[in-house]
């Protein structure tokens, strides 16, 4: 792993390494791999969840963060998005962990950029690192991966969520259901994805519901919420369907009583909070694994050198 732009790049080997190693980061959770290096967080989106996360992570194994603002850099001024990004990077620091907007800009960017870029949200492309934390939360649930079903509910169009899960998930063993408006239903369904009726998705091993992504939509195809809800949302009555060993799951933030009821968040199937602790584990031993034997070459030397 050079980058980690995309779950594609990862085999089910990569996958299983990284799951043994955020296993040993829940049981040992403080660490020095990464002491005396430094991480950019570089988020031009909003973000609770993955920047705290991929902060206490860097934290954890004693390295140092250093916390991107847009609204107050130099992008305000004019300067373009790479040259923001090359001139972070001759700063000196060892990774660079990017959320953004634009579908494409984490692979333009690993063009030029030596240090590992991980991705933290692309558009409505990918999110590998919420993928790698719900796949070691359903390990952690079934003591296995192949085999189960797991349904994704809701707003799939807009997911990067979904995105990572349709490009890992199958090459586990996994069937993914999906369920929701039919205008939020990929035009294209991957090979080991169905769509399927609510019931159906109900009956599911997992069942994973997604936000509303009201930034990402224009005016008219913002639900009404209600009407939204009695459809899809994963209610009280609902949940009472679920089988006895189903997990509940919710990448977050969620709109409590829009896609998921209050009570259902509580319920005693529902496995969201674990992702949350799980993230930090996950991000620990990516950044481990991207960062801690790698050394680049100064970027001068490199510059000399030509």
């Amino acid at each position: 792993m050079r980058h980690l732009i995309t779950v594609t790049t990862l085999t089910p080997d990569d996958v299983a390494a990284l799951l043994e190693r955020a296993e040993y980061r829940l049981a040992h959770p403080n660490g020095q791999t990464l002491a005396q290096r430094v991480v950019a967080n570089l988020f031009f989106e909003p973000s609770t969840r993955t920047r705290f996360s991929f902060e206490m992570a860097i934290k954890r194994l004693s390295g140092e963060t250093l916390n991107f603002q847009p609204s107050t850099s130099s992008i305000n001024k004019g300067e373009s998005l790479e040259d923001t990004i090359r001139t972070i990077e001759a700063m000196g620091v060892d990774a660079m962990v990017i959320r953004h907007e634009e579908n494409g800009i984490m692979h333009r960017l690993t063009k030029f950029v030596r240090v590992p870029i991980i991705n933290a949200g692309e558009g409505t492309n990918e999110h590998p690192t919420q993928c790698l934390l719900d796949v070691l939360t359903i390990k952690q649930a079934f003591g296995r991966l192949s085999g189960l079903q797991v349904a994704i509910i809701g707003d799939v169009l807009h997911s990067r969520v979904a995105g990572s899960h349709f490009n890992l998930l199958p090459r586990l063993g996994m069937e993914i259901l999906l369920s929701g408006p039919f205008a939020w239903m990929p035009k294209q369904v991957p090979n080991g994805v169905r769509i399927v009726t609510m019931d159906e998705a109900l009956k599911a091993d997992v069942v994973m519901m997604l936000r509303v992504q009201k930034e990402r939509m224009t005016a008219i195809e913002i639900p009404d919420f209600k009407a939204y809800r009695q459809m899809f949302g994963l209610t009280v009555n609902r949940a009472r369907l679920l089988k006895p060993h189903a997990i509940i799951m919710h990448p977050s933030p969620v709109n409590r009583g829009v896609e998921i009821d209050s009570e259902v968040v509580e319920h005693p199937q529902s496995v969201i909070f674990r992702q949350v602790t799980n993230g930090v584990a996950i991000r620990m031993a990516v950044l481990e694994e991207l960062i801690q034997e790698r050394r680049p070459d100064p970027i001068w030397a490199t510059a000399t050198a030509r």
